[in-house]
């Protein structure tokens, strides 16, 4: 993981059981979360968006669906069993993720949704298929319809499209519409959700939950995916079509650690770690950062990391040690993702790769410069974008250490700008290009498996891959960082090569978030003195 993330996961860790105790059915945050089983929810901002015709996260119609022959079953899917998704998208429409084409964004979705489970099938159609008079195409459209188990449908707003997709979409139990014509219709477990434009979408989901709807669990479904939609990247994206396969269609592997496991959460922490819960009340910072994440929305990754930055404290990181990493009081796990499987270089400057040349293109052009390379862009939303990211790589006094540290800014709550710096040790893989790091940041350990993708001869530029878990906060991610000595982007003469190495990790340009590089004045850089840097290169 890039900067803090080990941070964030500790804080969104404890949050989890805040989500339990209010949606025990199953929990539906992709990465964890921290803090509200000892401390009472105290209440905060929540993030409201102002699309309203985007959004699903509005009025829960409380009457179920007249029975006409849908394929939702009482009880979800044997965790054996495929799922199939249909994705309808508007032609030639734009996405927000750099103008990038609805269609590439939603095909690109189905292929990283097979990295989270081979069964997850997703296939997608532009509008303009329905329109074209071609009997054989519609009628193997209306069959994949049928068998649907979910209908995404984004930027459809052409009106006979809509009344075509309505007309062939009776059967199907789990129907959710984003930017789309105000004539189709949402549906979630064979439930209806209308979408209304005159309140805040959050009000109306609060109204069903005091109302009608208390039991089902809905409102949180339907305030997560609103949340992440509006988020605009693809993980989120993912994101959304996961948390209604885990909570109507089948469990997900990867959400598993998010349901609900009763009182013995409550009795660990209470009984293990009852000094670090006094302890944190009692301290200003400790008790503003509970107070600030329990603000946050459980999604909201880029939230916590602030409370976290903004209040950080030796108070807080021994209450997360302890109930997290001591006593794994929420019963957690979790692997570092193995898909995509990304290949290291295997050539530099027409010489074979090896381990002395691959820590070498770590180290970069730390020597020369007072950093081994600056973050230009990063393809992880919580973790790869703060502003003003530095990397440095370097060995160690004893023989064989290498270790990494990223120093990078965060904006407070306060409005400030501050320094933040981790320590990472790194090991060698077998293959050459390949490391693990490791990590104590905040109370938390983190374990990554990094790839050097790519770096040009003359190191203008690199891409690190890198995926990882917090075991004991059950959360696992991917990512990758473009690097470059100056933060710029590469020029226009490296694009293919670049494209071309994003490819190897499964990620489009277009998913790549530009990290701000302008203010960073004064970063606490430096290295431990009798470090070395390069073994076999130079810049």
């Amino acid at each position: 993981m890039q900067v803090g993330a080990a941070s964030v996961k500790t804080t969104t860790a404890l949050q989890n059981c805040r989500m339990r105790s209010s949606f025990s059915k199953t929990a539906i945050h992709q990465k964890s979360a921290l803090f509200s089983a000892s401390v009472p929810r105290v209440s905060g901002r929540q993030a409201v968006g102002k699309h309203g015709n985007s959004r699903i996260s509005a009025t829960l119609e409380a009457e179920k669906q007249k029975d006409k022959g849908s394929n939702l079953s009482s009880s979800p899917k044997s965790s054996s069993s495929g799922v199939r998704i249909v994705g309808i998208v508007g032609e030639n429409s734009v996405s927000p993720l750099k103008c990038a084409p609805w269609e590439q964004v939603m095909l690109h979705t189905a292929k990283r949704l097979k990295w989270v489970d081979e069964g997850f099938n997703m296939l997608v159609f532009s509008d303009n298929n329905l329109l074209q008079f071609d009997n054989q195409r519609e009628d193997s459209i209306r069959k994949e319809l049928a068998d649907a188990d979910l209908l995404v449908i984004v930027a459809v707003i052409n009106q006979e499209s809509a009344k075509w997709i309505k007309t062939n979409s009776e059967t199907i139990p789990n129907i959710v519409c984003f930017e789309s014509s105000s004539f189709l219709c949402n549906k979630l477990g064979g439930q209806f959700i209308q979408t209304g434009l005159e309140e805040s979408p959050f009000k109306k989901v609060l109204h069903v939950v005091q109302g009608k709807n208390e039991k089902n669990g809905s409102n949180e479904v339907v305030k997560t995916i609103s949340e992440a939609w509006e988020r605009h990247n693809s993980d989120d994206i993912r994101f959304c079509i996961l948390i209604i396969i885990n909570e109507y269609i089948k469990p997900v592997t990867i959400l598993k650690n998010l349901r609900s496991r009763g009182l013995s959460t409550i009795n660990c922490i209470v009984k293990n770690c009852g000094s670090e819960i006094l302890n944190c009340l009692l301290d200003p910072n400790c008790r503003k950062a509970l107070h600030c994440l329990n603000s946050c929305a459980p999604t909201d990754q880029v939230c916590s990391y602030r409370c976290i930055a903004s209040y950080e404290s030796p108070k807080l990181e021994a209450f997360s040690l302890c109930v997290l990493q001591k006593n794994n009081c929420l019963g957690l796990d979790a692997d570092i993702p193995n898909k995509p499987y990304v290949p290291p270089m295997s050539v530099f400057r027409d010489e074979d790769f090896s381990h002395d040349i691959a820590e070498d293109l770590f180290v970069g052009w730390l020597g020369r410069m007072r950093w081994s390379w600056r973050v230009v862009a990063g393809q992880n939303p919580a973790y790869d974008q703060f502003p003003c990211q530095y990397q440095l790589f370097y060995r160690g006094k004893a023989k064989g250490s290498f270790w990494y540290e990223p120093v990078f800014q965060v904006r407070t709550l306060e409005g400030d700008m501050v320094w933040r710096r981790r320590r990472y040790r790194v090991r060698r893989d077998k293959v050459p290009g390949t490391f693990y790091f490791s990590v104590l940041d905040n109370g938390v350990v983190s374990k990554e498996f990094w790839t050097i993708v790519d770096v040009c001869d003359d190191l203008s530029w690199g891409l690190f891959y890198y995926a990882g878990a917090a075991q004991a906060a059950g959360q696992s991610y991917t990512g990758a960082v473009l690097v470059s000595p100056n933060g710029d982007y590469p020029s226009e003469m490296h694009s293919q090569r670049l494209l071309s190495a994003l490819e190897k990790c499964g990620i489009k340009e277009w998913e790549l978030y530009t990290v701000d590089n302008c203010s960073c004045d004064n970063p606490p850089l430096g290295i431990p003195e009798g470090s070395s840097l390069y073994s076999k290169i130079g810049v």
